[in-house]
């Protein structure tokens, strides 16, 4: 089995109460070619001795005063050089499988530049609550107003990706960078789903408030209104089509798929198949 060099940064600040949970479901994964970065913006609730504790195991962690989250993300990951990438917030977790699976689906199929798993969501410990399989979505869905929600903790991308939307975070965007950085992968690549759990999101009480929610919302609909400005004339012309001619009718939508009337029209996954024992591409 290949294990292509994966990098995973933590952003942290002051969310002790579970951070231990968060740098375990990385290291204890025990993955052979992880480098993991934690980036702490000078937390003074014990989150520094946690990541002490766990510093040998780390391939660079700091604790200073920064300009938020999106900076430390872009910090964290200018002290890597892994190939594929993601990010895990400081109270989320992986599962104890999702870097073996990574391995597998980025190290077998050179096409899969970024996936999605499955949605889950928990509340305490490391057991998800809810598990949820989102909808497919290609860029014309995106374009249509189908671009609700897409769960950072479930996302990974291969570096050449990050570097062709500008190895960065935008850091003036306040909440919602990460879907700003999925609206400019949607230009260069094409989402494969995995039918598994990869992350799960933890709802606590400072994530709770309608206003951080709201906010979010607001930021997002501009970001999409402007990323409709910035994809090519050919993909909007399309995009109008789909909109305007079929709109949410699924019925039409399968039929043009099966036909293949309208070819260009495609959803990716990367399933397993058993007869041979690997992740495979899935075109539909």
């Amino acid at each position: 089995m290949k294990y292509p060099k994966i990098s995973i940064v933590t952003p942290s600040y002051n969310q002790a109460d579970f951070l231990e949970q968060t740098i375990r479901s990385v290291l204890d994964q025990n993955y052979p070619n992880l480098e993991y970065v934690v980036i702490d913006g000078g937390s003074t609730d014990g989150s520094v001795e946690i990541i002490k504790k766990y510093a040998d195991k780390l391939s660079f962690w700091v604790s200073e005063k920064d300009g938020g989250q999106y900076e430390a993300i872009n910090k964290g990951f200018s002290h890597t050089t892994g190939e594929i990438m993601g990010w895990i917030n400081s109270s989320d977790i992986y599962y104890p499988w999702t870097f073996s699976i990574l391995a597998e689906v980025f190290g077998n199929n050179d096409k899969v530049e970024w996936i999605t798993g499955m949605h889950t969501n928990l509340s305490k410990g490391t057991a998800p609550q809810t598990i949820d399989c989102p909808k497919e979505k290609n860029v014309y869905d995106i374009l249509c107003g189908r671009y609700k929600w897409l769960q950072q903790e479930s996302i990974f991308w291969k570096r050449d990706l990050w570097n062709k939307a500008g190895a960065r975070l935008d850091t003036n965007v306040g909440f919602a960078g990460d879907f700003n950085l999925w609206l400019e992968f949607y230009r260069h690549s094409n989402l494969y789903y995995v039918n598994t759990i990869l992350g799960g999101f933890r709802y606590h009480e400072v994530r709770r408030g309608n206003d951080v929610h709201n906010t979010y919302e607001i930021e997002a609909e501009e970001l999409y209104k402007k990323f409709k400005t910035r994809v090519t004339p050919k993909v909007r012309s399309r995009a109008f089509f789909m909109r305007t001619f079929i709109g949410n009718n699924n019925l039409l939508k399968r039929f043009f798929k099966k036909t293949k009337m309208i070819n260009w029209y495609q959803h990716y996954k990367v399933q397993y198949d058993y007869n041979i024992n690997k992740w495979v591409i899935r075109i539909y």
